[in-house]
């Protein structure tokens, strides 16, 4: 069989985030933090830090924003040759208020009429797209519009036909749509998908499965068939659920720098786990990805592949 040309394509919109500084809310604030965020070209972008060739094809406008967006995944080694330009169109983006306890973080969007909530199946360059050992879906993409939806539901079973991989992140949003709308199209998707992630959380939201981590897990399994099932629960777990049974992780606590792209980490490390055929081993990565990405700034995660196994410490490496 040909070597594809990438280990991992995704399709999701570019943003940019906007975060106001601790201590401070949309409502008063005088300055923000810009940084370029979308969770499937995060999870590329790890990726292609990890020496894995990943695509990630989406729709933005052309000019300066688009072009802040598409530097920070470039300068990483992520391919966007089936990148879709818009002439005449806005950027999406996300406004953040880091939150404080007892106050949570909050999110809000501003997403409306951007060139990728209406870029057609069409549109796309889908024989590049599906070059691919493993074809990386979320449910944010497809929360967007019914057009988005579609394109999502149009890659898997383009996939499927070409007996690719599909890994799925359910990724629940309930500021984008409901957990029934996310069911509709998501579980048809979940049936096709050789992994899923899917926290604890989202199940209940989307799937209507309740319980432990242990139990969510095993109704998933039971549910969907998947060879790997990859769920979170905050400080409990995550749970890795194969053909050999249910493996629990213990999670280690770090301090919080930025939470943005932790989640899009984990879930990169542990694909790298799944395309060097050691999952097992890949949530281990994940883990240790995700700790990195809450210790600093930004939504891609910079990290080094030699950075995954390093003992945790607070001395200085030199």
């Amino acid at each position: 069989m040909a070597e594809h040309a990438y280990d991992l394509s995704t399709i999701g919109e570019g943003q940019i985030r906007l975060t106001v500084r601790r201590g401070e809310r949309l409502m008063n604030a005088r300055s923000v933090l810009m940084n370029p965020a979308c969770s499937e070209a995060n999870v590329a972008g790890v990726l292609a830090q990890l020496q894995r060739r990943t695509l990630w094809t989406s729709s933005l406008p052309e000019g300066d924003l688009g072009e802040y967006v598409l530097s920070e995944y470039r300068s990483v080694g992520v391919d966007l040759s089936t990148m879709v330009r818009k002439p005449a169109s806005r950027i999406a983006l996300y406004f953040m208020e880091p939150g404080e306890p007892p106050m949570p973080a909050n999110v809000i969007y501003d997403r409306e009429y951007t060139p990728f909530r209406s870029t057609g199946i069409e549109d796309y360059d889908w024989d590049r797209m599906l070059d691919t050992r493993l074809l990386f879906l979320t449910g944010i993409t497809a929360a967007l519009t019914d057009t988005t939806a579609q394109v999502v539901t149009y890659a898997a079973e383009q996939a499927e036909k070409r007996g690719i991989d599909i890994a799925l992140d359910v990724n629940f949003r309930s500021k984008l749509w409901t957990g029934d709308q996310a069911r509709r199209v998501l579980e048809p998707i979940a049936h096709k998908a050789r992994m899923l992630f899917c926290s604890i959380r989202d199940a209940k939201s989307v799937f209507g499965i309740e319980g432990t981590g242990e139990e969510v897990c095993e109704q998933l399994y039971q549910r969907f068939g998947n060879e790997y099932i990859v769920s979170t629960n905050h400080l409990d777990g995550p749970y890795l659920r194969t053909s050999k049974g249910i493996r629990k992780y213990v999670t280690t606590t770090v301090p919080v720098v930025d939470r943005p792209g932790a989640g899009d980490s984990f879930v990169a490390a542990t694909l790298h786990g799944f395309l060097s055929e050691d999952v097992e081993c890949g949530v281990r990565w994940g883990q240790r990805a995700a700790e990195y990405a809450l210790t600093h700034m930004g939504d891609l995660t910079r990290i080094r592949a030699q950075e995954l196994d390093i003992p945790l410490g607070g001395d200085i490496n030199r």
